[in-house]
């Protein structure tokens, strides 16, 4: 298997292989209706639990462990390892789904394996890489960052939907389209990076590109 490592720049990563073939046009159309349950399984993995009636058994549980590793940091200066592979199971999760949901590739998602999404994010040196105070404020300083995806999100849903119909003339998603999508994903995970999965203490730059 491939080990996709972190160049030297900002330390958290994505590459999405581009499909330089005829794509699916079938599954392309029916896109929204494929992806439901897919949707369904990250929904009950990443959102707060929910309890049937007064039953002790939970619907679904799990999301970001981000209040916990920003108490950790400001506290003990540690980050624990099996905290950040989850958050990095994740978020590796819900990246290959929206590549799905974004036409950006065929294969159905999976749970586990990488695929064509390659999302690096180096375990952080917590003790001497991380401020202890910033977990506080990140969010907050991410503001800017916030608003830019805002109009990013917005032009990516416009290029989906232009792919779209050209995956169904000409079976092939146009590669400018594509950079655009994905590069909004890559800005989109840096600033997770940053401001929620607190991995580094870099702030992210304002660029799609890797």
């Amino acid at each position: 298997m491939t080990v996709h490592r972190a160049p030297a720049g900002f330390p958290a990563t994505l590459e999405i292989d581009y499909p330089d073939r005829d794509l699916d046009r079938l599954t392309t159309f029916l896109r929204p209706l494929m992806a439901i349950p897919i949707a369904i399984i990250l929904a009950l993995v990443s959102g707060p639990s929910v309890r049937a009636g007064t039953s002790n058994y939970a619907v679904g549980s799990g999301g970001l462990v981000f209040v916990p590793t920003a108490l950790m940091l400001l506290f003990l200066q540690t980050y624990p390892r099996w905290w950040f592979d989850w958050n990095l199971a994740l978020t590796r999760f819900a990246l290959r789904v929206v590549a799905y949901l974004a036409l950006l590739r065929d294969e159905y998602p999976s749970t586990e394996e990488e695929q064509a999404v390659h999302v690096s994010i180096p375990y952080p040196d917590a003790a001497h890489a991380l401020n202890r105070w910033l977990p506080l404020i990140k969010w907050f300083l991410a503001i800017p960052h916030y608003v830019v995806l805002w109009f990013l999100g917005l032009a990516a849903v416009c290029c989906v939907i232009i792919a779209w119909f050209a995956i169904l003339l000409t079976g092939r998603y146009p590669r400018a389209l594509f950079d655009f999508v994905v590069g909004a994903l890559r800005w989109l995970l840096r600033v997770v990076a940053y401001a929620f999965l607190l991995t580094t203490d870099r702030y992210p730059p304002f660029s799609l590109s890797a």
